[in-house]
């Protein structure tokens, strides 16, 4: 079964096909970082815009890709929500078109299932059940897996900003271009983590909290001289590679602290790395090797299956046709979903 899949929902204009809800036979992603950049995040009305322009030549790159005609396509998968209203609505708006012009089953899926999904492409085979960490711009939230399409039982989200988004927030009061999280990335392996900031919520809750990290590294720029991007550090500056190796680490010790605690709870030997911020290799190695040495497995999908996409989105939705949940033009794009409560 070939899965035509559309993802609009933050600044990412995609299409898909996968065929039987693993193998990816297409995936096109059409990228609005640049157009962002210089206001140093999203911009909802222009991400909207943009998908207008890109997503008739993004859905025929992944037909031609493929090797389809869009006769040849079984089913459609769109990206409902969470995300930007307006950006969804472009998606959902054009497959709902195509749906009807062309007489074939159209599924609607939730963000966070779909990055879960990814972890089910092939060459990866998880086993359920499984703990699954989704960590992206937007979501920061551990799950137990006991099923498709609604075995989701969340065990621990964000009680403010997300991962990705302190990385983007800090990043910016750093100076660094959107998107932050790679150049944060970069250049902590440059420099080293003793600065001291805090590790939010360490006490026992599954729950995570990122506000107060970044207002710590908020508070250590105000205080202390930091080297400028792109220019040497002068005497008496902490080198700009330091604060982000100190940043980074500090993210890195909750998410790996929170995922092993979830992991011995729920007496899983697998879990799944997913979302945006999965793309961080000091985050997968430290996951991998900590997991490792309590038995565990760690499953990660590509980088650029981490980031959004559309595979993904046929990936989930191929489970959604299977237990016969169309959707159809009553079906209406969602600003937040949690996907432990079904669509």
């Amino acid at each position: 079964m070939n899965i035509l899949a559309l993802e609009t929902s933050c600044d990412e204009t995609a299409a898909a096909v996968v065929a039987d809800g693993v193998r990816v036979i297409s995936s096109v992603i059409s990228s609005q970082a640049d157009l962002h950049g210089p206001f140093g995040g999203v911009v909802p009305e222009l991400a909207s815009r943009h998908h207008l322009e890109n997503i008739i030549p993004v859905l025929q790159a992944a037909l031609d890709r493929a090797g389809l005609s869009l006769d040849r396509v079984d089913a459609l998968a769109v990206t409902r929500g969470p995300g930007l209203v307006g950006a969804l609505l472009v998606g959902l708006s054009l497959a709902k078109a195509l749906s009807l012009a062309l007489d074939k089953p159209l599924v609607a899926v939730d963000h966070l299932k779909a990055h879960v999904a990814a972890a089910f492409l092939e060459p990866l085979r998880p086993r359920i059940p499984a703990v699954a960490l989704i960590v992206s711009g937007g979501h920061t939230s551990l799950y137990r897996l006991v099923g498709w399409p609604d075995g989701f039982i969340q065990l621990g989200q964000t009680l403010d900003d997300a991962a990705g988004e302190a990385f983007d927030k800090v990043g910016k009061l750093l100076g660094l271009a959107y998107p932050a999280g790679p150049r944060i990335e970069r250049l902590a392996v440059q420099g080293r983590s003793g600065l001291g900031f805090p590790r939010p919520l360490l006490d026992g809750s599954l729950n995570f909290s990122f506000s107060g990290l970044k207002t710590a590294v908020l508070t250590y720029t105000k205080s202390h001289q930091v080297q400028a991007p792109d220019r040497a550090p002068a005497p008496g500056q902490t080198p700009l590679a330091d604060v982000c190796a100190s940043f980074q680490e500090a993210v890195v010790d909750v998410l790996t602290a929170k995922t092993l605690a979830a992991a011995a709870r729920e007496k899983t030997d697998q879990v799944l790395l997913v979302g945006g911020v999965a793309a961080n290799g000091r985050l997968r190695n430290r996951l991998r090797e900590e997991l490792a040495a309590a038995g565990v497995e760690l499953l990660v999908p590509a980088p650029e299956m981490c980031t959004d996409n559309a595979a993904m989105v046929a990936a989930a939705g191929f489970h959604e046709l299977a237990a016969g949940r169309l959707a159809g033009w009553e079906t209406d794009a969602v600003s937040r979903l949690n996907c432990a409560a079904g669509n």
